[in-house]
């Protein structure tokens, strides 16, 4: 497996060291796995290549297999020894990892990565799993096409494992681990979605996850009031500016004002608690003030009626003005940095009330 960012290592990984190491830890046919692991000793060796750690995993491991098979044909104690040994033995492989787990890998997020070690959140570590993405069986779909997908589906999961995206440090970056044509050949499938520190040589601090099993019901509901304007605002057109493409604008503001519409019936329809009734129907004020400029820049009949509306409903919708609401709530308090006229003229980003 290997994550997209960094320049790959100048020595391929062995494949019979992979498939020795994947033979041992799963315990089928133990003896071929003992050949394998002697074989890619032998070609690493004379090829110079990398995976000499594995292929020695992958011999040792099959041969306790084998030994143990044996004795387990006297005894059952020999076969839930093996259990146990191979579940240690799985518990340093990035193919084990599941969402929710924060781990250390000796490899860096860079490159090539076969080992993972678990470690608690709290604790410092090189990455945080926050989706697994199951991908269709069928011939290797090349690195590139698999960089693509996980791209895509890792940056669209990281809003559901955090909600809150004001939580996220700014030092914070996505990584992914995807399968290795070796790793193909022998069963791999899965996309591993990670956060990682941006600089991968330096650790994080802490868990990152922000959803319905960390946040109480009335911080999810408001997170996924405001995921309804934050998924409008990024449908911006591809023309970044209404003076290229008045009428995509046009329609870009009215969905924009349908979502406010949708928002603000969310957060008036769920019962607050009392400490945060008032912000938040303030809030809700101010966001259906918004809907309504956004519905006349909508029908704006030309490209400055367009901005004097649509100017007026960005101000309304000024991330700082929810941060009351929010603070009553127990969310997070500081707004994402980005370049306002930026978020402004291609609605990229999101920006969040």
């Amino acid at each position: 497996m290997y994550g997209p960012y960094g320049p790959r290592p100048p020595a391929a990984v062995n494949g019979v060291a992979i498939a020795a190491l994947v033979f041992g830890v799963l315990c089928f046919l133990p003896a071929v796995g003992l050949v394998l692991g002697l074989v890619a000793l032998r070609q690493i060796r004379r090829r110079g290549e990398r995976g000499r750690g594995m292929a020695i995993a992958g011999s040792v491991l099959s041969s306790l297999g084998l030994a143990l098979w044996v004795l387990s044909l006297a005894t059952g104690a020999a076969a839930e020894f093996w259990e146990g040994f191979k579940e240690g033995a799985r518990g340093n492989t990035v193919l084990v990892l599941e969402k929710g787990d924060c781990f250390d890998a000796p490899d860096g997020l860079e490159g090539l990565a076969y080992e993972a070690y678990p470690v608690p959140c709290e604790e410092e570590h090189d990455g945080e799993v926050f989706a697994l993405v199951a991908l269709d069986d069928g011939a290797y779909p090349g690195d590139d096409r698999l960089a693509d997908t996980a791209d895509e589906r890792c940056y669209d999961l990281q809003d559901v494992y955090t909600m809150d995206g004001w939580a996220l440090p700014g030092h914070v970056d996505v990584y992914h681990l995807v399968p290795s044509r070796e790793g193909w050949r022998y069963g791999d499938r899965e996309i591993t979605c990670v956060f990682g520190h941006r600089d991968a040589r330096t650790a994080l601090t802490g868990s990152l996850r922000r959803d319905e099993t960390t946040l109480d019901p009335h911080q999810v509901a408001y997170l996924e009031a405001a995921r309804v304007l934050d998924t409008a605002l990024d449908e911006a057109p591809e023309a970044e500016s209404a003076e290229d493409d008045l009428s995509g604008h046009q329609e870009w503001a009215g969905r924009i004002s349908e979502a406010l519409a949708e928002q603000t019936g969310m957060l008036r329809g769920h019962a607050w608690p009392a400490g945060a009734q008032r912000p938040v129907t303030d809030l809700a004020d101010e966001l259906e003030k918004a809907g309504a400029q956004w519905a006349k820049a909508a029908q704006a009949g030309d490209v400055g009626a367009y901005h004097d509306h649509s100017d007026k409903g960005w101000e309304l919708i000024d991330p700082r003005r929810s941060v009351t609401a929010r603070k009553a709530l127990g969310l997070a308090t500081s707004p994402p940095e980005y370049d306002e006229e930026i978020e402004r003229d291609t609605g990229s980003g999101g920006m969040e009330v």
